[in-house]
């Protein structure tokens, strides 16, 4: 695909007023989050237009926590669904002529034709645009959908786990986040990926003794000595294996090494970091065991994890969804809060809009019709 010509770009438009129509074409809808800007830590704009929009449904309850926002249907049916997206995104790209940046731009010069570009197109303000068109239209002309559901829009997804606001509604709103089943907007292409992968992170250390480079004898070099753990991991097999029916491939890493002081000086301190990426059969703990036993006889210190969710596929709700959307379904390698979700005892899955490969790539974008496309399975799911 040829990038169209930034030095004209018809659509460009200032910084978009916070104010939603949430009853426009959803692709249209989409560019119009797109125009809000709302780098993790910088919501705000973009939350109070979504409150702003949902509270004009009278049929859905609000509670707003700081720039997170839950809106429930109360209509008494006997399963409940969760649809839940995160309206931060990544930094802007910083190379001149990106094309994924703010405001959103159609190079068709049609806007609500073709793809659109754009910070957040795929991850995930075309999901988010998807929950915003469900609300405002699962009851138009008097209809009312055949469950309940629970819109669960958060703030802070993009960045450490500690900050996150879908982990905060669950401290201070967790009795707001019962439900059967959850459906997590990610960009999937529009195909059920069901789970997770679990992450988890370790360093390992090595220690030698500094001494002048000129007379390495005198001293130990702690980066050779690292040698044997890289060894290890290169050599390493990562496995798949089967959850569920489903086959999630394991990945087990080095990603960065930390070492020495000066060029003239003999390194006493070596840490590699370390990434595993589980699969859902194990928890953190016998993940550690796993790399522990691996890098036996080495200093090794977990420094974070989360969970993976098994892909909960068998439960009824989860079936019926999958038979919707009329694919197959996939596993999801990377961690996404679907295992929030599962903590709480919730089957869920990814489905959204967009591949998830052009995530925080500086030439976002995503087809307009694939948004409409996530809108009418879920719609369709929702109220037959």
């Amino acid at each position: 695909m040829t990038a169209p010509d930034l030095n004209s770009r018809p659509n460009a438009r200032p910084h978009a007023a916070a104010r939603l129509d949430l009853r426009q074409d959803v692709a249209l809808l989409t560019a119009r989050l797109i125009d809000i800007h709302s780098v993790s830590g910088e919501e705000k704009e973009l939350a109070d237009a979504v409150e702003h929009a949902l509270r004009s449904i009278p049929q859905l309850e609000l509670v707003r926590d700081g720039d997170s926002i839950i809106a429930r249907t109360n209509l008494g049916r006997t399963e409940r669904v969760i649809l839940a997206g995160h309206l931060d995104t990544v930094p802007l790209p910083t190379t001149e002529g990106s094309l994924g940046t703010v405001p959103s731009y159609w190079p068709s010069g049609s806007p609500g034709e073709g793809i659109l570009y754009g910070r957040g197109a795929t991850d995930m303000k075309g999901g988010v645009a998807v929950q915003l068109a469900l609300a405002a239209g699962l009851f138009d002309g008097g209809a009312e959908p055949e469950k309940d559901v629970t819109f669960v829009f958060y703030d802070h997804e993009e960045v450490e786990a500690v900050k996150s606001g879908l982990g905060r509604l669950v401290r201070n709103h967790g009795h707001l986040l019962g439900g059967d089943f959850a459906i997590l907007l990610e960009p999937t292409d529009g195909t059920v990926e069901g789970g997770c992968n679990g992450t988890i992170r370790f360093e390992a250390t090595t220690v030698g003794e500094a001494a002048h480079s000129a007379r390495a004898w005198m001293g130990s070099n702690a980066i050779h000595a690292a040698a044997p753990i890289l060894a290890r991991l290169a050599a390493y097999e990562p496995r798949t294996i089967t959850v569920d029916g489903l086959d999630y491939r394991e990945s087990l890493n080095a990603v960065k090494v930390n070492g020495g002081t000066a060029g003239n000086v003999i390194p006493d301190r070596c840490v590699v970091e370390i990434n595993y990426r589980f699969a859902p059969d194990k928890t953190p703990d016998e993940a550690e065991q796993h790399v522990r036993d691996l890098l036996a006889g080495f200093d090794v210190v977990r420094t974070d994890s989360a969970a993976g969710a098994r892909p909960g596929l068998n439960h009824p709700a989860a079936a019926s969804f999958v038979a919707a959307v009329g694919a197959a379904p996939k596993p999801k390698y990377g961690w996404t809060d679907v295992a929030r979700f599962s903590e709480l005892g919730i089957p869920a899955v990814n489905f959204g809009p967009g591949d998830a490969l052009l995530a925080h790539k500086d030439n976002e974008h995503v087809e307009a019709d694939a948004i409409r496309e996530c809108l009418r399975a879920l719609r369709s799911w929702l109220t037959d």
